[in-house]
């Protein structure tokens, strides 16, 4: 009788709320599957039902890779006003009695030898010890903002004021100085639960037996030196980016192929893409001002627009779709005045694609950063208009360190006008600025290319963890 083939090592992962976390985890994912014969096992915490973006991103992934939604907690004691950090936190951490039985019963059922969480996902290390299983993180942003989470702990000894009220620049090891009112978002009010949820997770990264971050070598040197600089208790740290998603179905919706219809029929270079996010909003002034700015401009742009919220700017955070139709916040005659030189889309466009259609010159950008990713694998340069979380740190990254984006200056009132948006479009698309900028992107283009070659640093770095994985599996 044949003998039953060894079930593979297995790892369970552990996406805390939010799409940014989900689908650069889904790429990992698919890479430990391909290239590593694993096999995995998504295990995501929630606050109400999944969502239509998630399901989509987990079901269209191989069969290799299955996914456990865990049963949703309530958030009905917390004050009104929480902020998202504290939110996500606490769907990881409310939901560690419902990941200790989905991991019990995974054991029983595959060879699991690790777990696998995101930034804000340190409290799930408990239920890993339990079961003795390798514990890392998977940070899917910067190495910069890595950078700052490990020394966190320390920042917060030496400062007595709000990191904004420092006179210097903070120094974090290894990056350009940057100005405290720059930080992300959560580390703003030290009052705050989202601050003491963000000390706390800093604190727990060095209980991980490693640590692996979305970036490469060439994009981020200095923050990847200092990070890789060993130290008494802090994590083995490994690049294994750029993760984005780049192939796709050909089954393309309305929306999508209206997109990138119209993209086929512009000049090579010649679009400006403006996006913020799946999770980021802007006032009805500032909808108003860039509408305005990009007909004053006279380039062609692709704008996907969403409804305002004049409350926070991650006010879809939770889910992608507007709620009411986001083109009849536009002003009067705006798209009849832009027809055939701008597309405006509600809600959504396929990004990836669009970054990587010949067409597309030029991308205005929140800085999201799967987005500055996807961008950055495309040679596409840069506008940064930051709105939440790290954005703004990845802002100062991108125009001052990097110098692949440029950036426009808000005025007093805080709106971003009309003509300093026409001024930064024209300079992108049209200016020696924009030149510049693009072949510094095509440099980081072919090395991010090089990067994840069979024989790439990032392929390289992942392997070294899996490496480690089958170590404990064979034991």
């Amino acid at each position: 009788m044949a003998q039953a083939q060894p079930r593979p090592p297995h790892i369970a992962i552990l996406p805390s709320p939010g799409m940014g976390h989900l689908i650069p985890l889904a790429e990992f994912a698919k890479r430990v599957v391909h290239y590593h014969n694993f096999t995995v096992t998504f295990i995501v915490p929630c606050d109400g039902p999944p969502t239509k973006a998630q399901k989509s991103v987990l079901d269209a992934l191989p069969i290799a890779i299955d996914h456990v939604f865990l049963p949703p907690v309530s958030f009905d004691d917390l004050p009104q006003g929480s902020k998202i950090e504290t939110l996500i936190s606490l769907t990881v951490s409310r939901s560690l009695t419902s990941l200790h039985d989905a991991i019990k019963s995974l054991i029983s059922r595959a060879n699991l030898v690790g777990l696998v969480v995101d930034l804000f996902g340190t409290d799930a290390f408990d239920v890993a010890e339990e079961f003795n299983l390798s514990k890392y993180i998977f940070f899917p942003s910067t190495a910069m903002a890595l950078s700052l989470f490990l020394y966190l702990p320390k920042l917060d000894e030496t400062t007595s004021c709000e990191y904004r009220e420092l006179a210097e620049p903070v120094t974090i090891p290894g990056c350009i100085p940057i100005h405290g009112r720059d930080l992300l978002d959560p580390v703003q009010d030290r009052k705050d639960e989202a601050y003491k949820w963000a000390l706390h997770h800093s604190k727990r990264y060095r209980l991980a037996d490693g640590i692996m971050v979305n970036s490469f070598a060439e994009l981020e040197p200095g923050a990847l030196r200092a990070l890789q600089e060993s130290e008494p208790g802090k994590p083995p740290v490994y690049p294994v980016g750029p993760l984005v998603k780049m192939e796709f179905s050909n089954a393309l919706d309305e929306q999508s192929s209206k997109c990138l219809k119209w993209l086929d029929e512009q000049p090579r270079g010649s679009v400006l893409y403006v996006s913020f996010g799946s999770g980021g909003t802007l006032s009805y002034d500032q909808i108003n001002e860039l509408a305005l700015g990009l007909e004053m401009s006279e380039q062609r742009f692709l704008w996907v627009v969403r409804s305002p919220s004049d409350k926070a700017a991650n006010a879809t955070y939770f889910s992608v779709h507007s709620q009411n139709d986001p083109l009849e916040f536009l002003p009067k005659g705006f798209l009849g005045r832009t027809q055939g030189r701008g597309l405006v889309v509600p809600n959504w466009a396929p990004q990836a694609q669009i970054l990587g259609h010949m067409s597309t010159g030029g991308f205005l950008t929140h800085c999201g950063w799967n987005s500055a990713l996807e961008s950055v694998v495309n040679g596409v340069p840069l506008v940064a208009w930051p709105l939440y979380a790290e954005q703004k740190m990845n802002a100062v990254m991108f125009t001052e360190d990097i110098k692949v984006a440029l950036r426009p200056k808000a005025s007093e009132n805080g709106l971003v006008g009309r003509e300093e948006i026409a001024l930064v479009v024209q300079a992108l698309m049209e200016g020696e600025d924009g030149k510049r900028l693009r072949n510094r992107m095509k440099d980081l283009k072919d090395a991010a290319a090089k990067a994840l070659s069979e024989d790439g640093a990032s392929t390289k770095a992942l392997a070294h963890v899996v490496t480690k994985w089958k170590t404990q599996f064979s034991n």
